[in-house]
């Protein structure tokens, strides 16, 4: 938790000030639909807030409160109406109610998890999700070159993560804007789809 919050005493790299494209397309294209949405991982907000001022429902958190806390200010200043609360993602059961949402999106989180959290993550979301409700993701690939930054994940690692529980529509290429990778770095878009209990 440390780390999230130094963080945010200056602009991490994936706060780019505005929601991520990918999701902002989702949203456009139908993939996305209105209805209750969580963003887990919310960061500042961005993708949140642009899916409340498109007539979703929306919840955000976040494990960092210096992150909520901007969150708010900027939901504030925007009048946008959305629920940002300081959640762990492996405890959302904690802080959610089950089947509560129509809709998870995750942009940047899954692969900040370790080997050990990764099933205890899908199985939270499972839990807050409603029987056929969606989950869209999008992660550092391994085909991202280097060794600074998150941990690179491939699609063998997401399919066996999900496939247990989830429907897996799609992992497919994809752009992760940030602050420091010209041209956005290389990312997996995952849309998968809660398979009933």
């Amino acid at each position: 938790m440390y780390f999230w919050e130094e963080m945010y005493k200056g602009t991490p790299p994936w706060d780019i000030g505005r929601p991520q494209p990918v999701f902002v397309k989702l949203f456009r294209d139908g993939e996305i639909k209105r209805g209750r949405i969580l963003d887990v991982g919310c960061g500042t907000g961005e993708n949140a807030m642009f899916l409340a001022e498109n007539g979703c429902s929306v919840a955000g958190v976040d494990i960092a409160h210096r992150a909520i806390e901007l969150a708010r200010k900027k939901a504030a200043d925007r009048h946008f109406n959305v629920d940002f609360s300081v959640c762990d993602v492996l405890t959302l059961g904690s802080c959610f109610r089950e089947d509560e949402f129509d809709t998870v999106i995750d942009s940047g989180l899954f692969h900040a998890l370790t080997d050990e959290e990764r099933p205890v993550y899908v199985r939270q979301v499972y839990r807050v999700l409603k029987d056929g409700g969606q989950y869209f993701m999008m992660c550092f690939s391994d085909k991202q070159p280097g060794e600074w930054g998150p941990r690179r994940v491939s699609k063998e690692e997401i399919i066996q993560a999900f496939s247990p529980m989830f429907k897996i529509s799609y992992v497919k290429d994809a752009t992760f804007e940030s602050l420091i990778h010209e041209g956005g770095a290389k990312a997996y878009l995952v849309s998968a789809t809660k398979r009933k209990k």
